[in-house]
């Protein structure tokens, strides 16, 4: 039987390795790339689990899957991070060195 690759299951591999890499950029790249790998995931799982026989590139989309889920993860993790990071610190103290140093002296009670 002559057996066809899943149409997304390279996106999906392609975008959670974007996700991954992503999470670096304040975590917003790392998050829309795994949503959007995930929903793609989504699609190609719901054709492959009509006809498992039919197609031959499973293993390709489960491994985007994961690597989905993981960059999610990170990317909202560095996200939070950054959130709380402007929240004490202020924008200006995370641009100005000097400014960094004196709010975590703050901080610290010295």
């Amino acid at each position: 039987m002559n057996q066809q690759k899943l149409p997304n299951a390279t996106a999906v591999l392609v975008l959670g390795i974007v996700s991954i890499v992503g999470c670096c950029c304040y975590g917003v790249v790392g998050l829309i790339a795994g949503i959007i790998g995930l929903v793609l995931y989504k699609k190609d799982n719901a054709l492959y689990q009509a006809n498992p026989t039919m197609y031959s590139d499973y293993n390709n989309l489960n491994t985007g899957k994961i690597l989905c889920i993981i960059g999610l993860s990170l990317s909202a993790l560095y996200l939070i991070l950054n959130i709380v990071m402007i929240s004490v610190f202020g924008w200006e103290a995370l641009s100005d060195q000097q400014l960094m140093q004196e709010r975590i002296r703050e901080l610290m009670g010295q």
